[in-house]
């Protein structure tokens, strides 16, 4: 059994008063993940008029992190809940890959390179935040000495 030092929890198996995660919507979480890479990279080179409208940059962000805080309030585990993140990732680096005779999925251009860092950093910042807040509630303030 593993002990996590910072909150002095038990990383071994779950208490007998917490239920344990639903398997399916823990599977449905991570493939929406998947899901979310696939229509971001397929929607990236969408315009309106002439200009660039990369509105799903917008929306994979917000995607993600709701697909996190789920996956955070079904398992309770901040390690389990960034699985719809490498989902995410895991899809969006195979639809780099060229296909069969050389096909591309990705636009080349500036878009293609916001969308990972904008798609993945607000889930990112709320899987720290809520890390360094477990942390900070399990050191307490210190203890006052008369």
């Amino acid at each position: 059994m593993t002990v996590d030092p910072a909150t002095g929890l038990s990383g071994g198996p779950a208490s007998v008063s917490e239920p344990a995660p639903r398997r399916g919507v823990v599977a449905l979480l991570v493939i929406s993940g998947g899901l979310c890479a696939v229509l971001s990279v397929f929607y990236l080179g969408l315009y309106l008029g002439g200009v660039p409208f990369p509105i799903v940059i917008v929306l994979a962000a917000v995607m993600n992190l709701l697909l996190v805080a789920a996956m955070r309030t079904e398992t309770g585990s901040l390690g389990r809940a960034a699985l719809p993140l490498v989902a995410w990732g895991v899809v969006f680096l195979l639809c780099l890959a060229g296909g069969p005779g050389g096909d591309q999925v990705v636009v080349a251009d500036w878009r293609i390179l916001l969308l990972p860092v904008a798609a993945l950093a607000p889930a990112g910042v709320y899987l720290f935040s809520v890390r360094i807040k477990e942390i900070s509630r399990a050191v307490g303030p210190p203890e006052q000495r008369p």
